[in-house]
């Protein structure tokens, strides 16, 4: 795996990064020849498009080089769409990483967006459908009712402001991934079959969780999410929703293990039960952060937390000077956006 260097200060990374955007896919043909040249399209163009295959055998790859011949195309090494992510983010080259579906829900029109949220400050971009500007033609209102749900119980746990938990649409600086300790490119699966956490479709919570826990400066970026266009989802609302809620759980007691602490709450349970919050919150100023009780896996499952004991935890976010300060834990929103 390549060997990056440690998270550089918010005022030495470049006004003008490179982006790479990193593609999963399996079986996305018919997809790519829509998606690529879009992808292309976008100015500032970008640096380099990655797509990272999994297997396909309906011509994935041969489409992605005829369509864009000069696309990178990487091989996973394991199987599930954490480990065609983890390949992409070791081989890409740019300064900005971009998570971007390859089934056409996602704008690529809004890859600036991310990036300028990004040069503005933010160490993590991530996409909400739920923030004025954003919206969604795909999620259904059984999808929707569950994803705000989840959105309580993450920004419970993890001290966060998120206002989609369960949205694939995120970017963020390359000098961080140390920081997410994913798992290695080159690492073997496992013998009985089962993938290594952080494989499978559990990467956008996790990498959610870590951005956190770590301290990092969070921004929302307003997205629109548009509907598949060809072949058929690989979404199960309810074996999903399940899955995210063991991959908090599970974070959490990472999260325990990595600070030997406890993860801060930020605000009152009445506050973080709610993950759309009105009014502005262009960079909110959130209460000071508690440390909480450790929670156990079946107490995130019915959403139950812990009261927090006192005890502020700075969190870094990036200043209007381009240096870091201490600020309690929030999510700042782009482009001077309120939540909807």
């Amino acid at each position: 795996m390549t060997q990056r260097p440690a998270q550089r200060p918010a005022q030495f990374r470049p006004r003008e990064p490179r982006v790479s955007v990193i593609v999963p896919t399996r079986n996305e043909a018919r997809n790519l020849e829509v998606v690529l040249p879009a992808v292309a399209a976008v100015r500032p163009a970008v640096h380099e498009v990655l797509v990272v295959d999994g297997n396909s055998v309906d011509g994935t790859v041969e489409t992605a080089a005829r369509v864009l011949p000069d696309v990178r195309i990487v091989m996973q090494t394991r199987k599930g769409k954490g480990n065609a992510m983890a390949c992409g983010f070791a081989a890409a080259t740019g300064d900005v990483l971009v998570m971007f579906d390859a089934d056409g829900s996602a704008d690529p029109q809004e890859i600036p967006r991310f990036v300028q949220a990004l040069v503005d400050g933010a160490d993590f971009a991530k996409g909400s459908r739920f923030v004025r500007g954003g919206g969604s033609d795909d999620i259904t209102a059984l999808r929707k009712t569950g994803n705000y749900g989840l959105n309580g119980v993450a920004n419970r746990l993890f001290g966060t402001r998120y206002t989609d938990l369960c949205y694939g649409y995120n970017a963020f600086w390359a000098d961080i991934l140390p920081l997410l300790d994913l798992p290695g490119v080159d690492e073997p699966p496992n013998q009985d079959g089962t993938m290594l956490w952080g494989d499978g479709f559990e990467i956008e919570t996790v990498l959610n969780c870590r951005v956190a826990v770590a301290g990092l400066s969070i921004s929302e970026v307003p997205s629109m999410e548009r509907e598949r266009m060809f072949g058929q989802t690989n979404l199960r609302t309810f074996a999903d929703g399940t899955r995210v809620l063991r991959t908090l759980a599970a974070e959490r007691r990472r999260a325990n293990r990595v600070t030997g602490t406890t993860v801060p709450v930020a605000g009152t349970v009445d506050e973080m039960a709610s993950p759309v919050q009105p009014g502005p919150v262009d960079a909110p100023t959130l209460p000071a952060a508690a440390p909480v009780p450790p929670v156990l896996p079946e107490e995130a499952a019915a959403g139950r937390t812990r009261q927090p004991a006192p005890g502020p935890r700075p969190h870094r976010q990036a200043a209007d000077d381009g240096a870091a300060r201490n600020d309690s834990v929030g999510v700042r929103y782009a482009w001077g956006e309120e939540a909807s």
